[in-house]
């Protein structure tokens, strides 16, 4: 697809060595936001109703990001227009990421979040297809495909047009509850349609592109879990505590830990099983293993940081006792974030990899058990006792799994050493 070449050049297709370009990751740079906003509100609405709010902005922004993420393992997205689609992708999903407060509550002050929003949703994911559409050529079978994917969204954005016009009140039924439904069953078709229309003529330019993608926005995720215990000490010139030291010190810890469980094994060994799975099973892999299991993880990252930040607040209080249990639903947000961001991962490594590593089962089991004891102890205590569960879990794979591990990442080091030593050879073949 080297034509059109047009003042901003060709757009070009993507090749099984592409990797991730500086334009992807400036993407990326909004979800730093959309994370931090749908954390900082739904910390201000620590409800069910509030949490439930949250989960289904984050389903609907994390479909928007891996639309984007389809596109930009088709197509290199730094060349030709493709920066023109990206920079408007950009601008809307930030607008969204700041009506989040609003989202759900109608009209305030003359501005109608809600159809914003939708007005928002509907400009990301129509550039998306219809940049996917130009790209296809002259392919009648892949614009049949991307014609066939791009009907749920016309279902989804009328839900969310209708949620954004419905009155205070409808047949007896308030605004957020009906606006709630709505919005569940838009999800409800979005990540139905994408679960089970033929994914048959689709296909994945760069394995490696797509699994570095994902990995890059588990860092962006795991980046929102310091942010938030950095958040909690308030930054307001507060007197700084021992004990604020030291939860920080176990906040950033136990994300670390989550930073490990992910990269260490898993992370290489599903590189290569991507690279060596090919056609309809590739595309499905890739479907199942990142798109849809990889939503839990993040949604366990944003729950973390929750209660990260409600713990640290409270250890950084002058008016709290440092003897006191944790006053709130922080104990529960914090120790639930783990262990969701733990299934997530043994889910992914069981479809990618069809294995499933018992230190991990063990460890969701311990930590779900200890929670009614964590909810009694202070809140350094608490959070101490999280940190050396997750310190006890790194430690018993890093010993059992010694030797598949090393083999692992001794391979993992070669291949990377060998990509490593052509593109130097090129290199001084063409420039010196």
């Amino acid at each position: 697809m080297n034509r059109r070449r047009g003042l901003l050049g060709q757009l070009r297709r993507a090749s099984p060595g592409t990797r991730a370009n500086s334009l992807e990751v400036f993407f990326d740079l909004v979800f730093v936001f959309v994370f931090f906003s749908i954390a900082r509100v739904t910390s201000e609405h620590l409800t069910p109703s509030g949490l439930y709010h949250g989960l289904l902005i984050l389903t609907l922004l994390w479909w928007c990001w891996c639309s984007h993420m389809v596109v930009a393992n088709w197509i290199r997205l730094g060349e030709g227009i493709g920066p023109l689609v990206v920079f408007p992708v950009m601008v809307a999903t930030f607008t969204i990421a700041l009506i989040i407060p609003q989202a759900f509550v109608g009209e305030t002050s003359g501005f109608d979040a809600p159809l914003v929003l939708a007005i928002c949703y509907l400009i990301v994911r129509a550039l998306h297809v219809l940049l996917h559409w130009y790209s296809a050529g002259d392919d009648p079978v892949l614009r049949r495909q991307i014609l066939h994917f791009a009907l749920p969204l016309v279902s989804t954005t009328t839900l969310l047009f209708i949620a954004g016009l419905i009155p205070a009140e409808f047949h007896g039924i308030d605004e957020v509850t009906f606006r709630t439904l709505l919005w569940t069953v838009a999800v409800v078709i979005e990540y139905g349609a994408g679960r089970f229309l033929s994914v048959s003529h689709w296909g994945l330019a760069s394995a490696g592109h797509w699994v570095e993608r994902f990995e890059l926005i588990i860092i962006v995720g795991l980046g929102e879990t310091i942010i938030s215990v950095g958040l909690g000490t308030s930054l307001t010139g507060k007197t700084e505590t021992w004990p604020m030291f030291v939860g920080t010190a176990l906040g950033i810890g136990i994300t670390a830990s989550l930073w490990w469980a992910y990269f260490d094994i898993v992370a290489p060994a599903a590189h290569k099983v991507m690279h060596a799975t090919h056609d309809l099973a590739r595309i499905r892999l890739a479907r199942d293993a990142y798109v849809y299991l990889h939503l839990p993880m993040i949604a366990g990252l944003i729950l973390l940081s929750l209660g990260d930040k409600e713990m640290i607040h409270q250890l950084s209080s002058e008016h709290v006792a440092v003897g006191e249990p944790q006053h709130g639903p922080g104990v529960a947000l914090t120790y639930g974030g783990v262990i969701l961001f733990l299934l997530g991962h043994l889910a992914f490594q069981a479809r990618i990899l069809g294995t499933v590593a018992w230190t991990r089962v063990g460890a969701i089991l311990v930590i779900g058990a200890l929670i009614p004891v964590a909810v009694t102890l202070p809140s350094l205590a608490a959070l101490g006792l999280l940190g050396l569960v997750c310190f006890v879990f790194v430690a018993s794979e890093v010993v059992i799994f010694a030797e598949a591990r090393h083999a692992l990442r001794e391979s993992a080091l070669q291949e990377a050493k060998v990509h490593e030593d052509r593109e130097t050879e090129w290199r001084r073949d063409r420039y010196e």
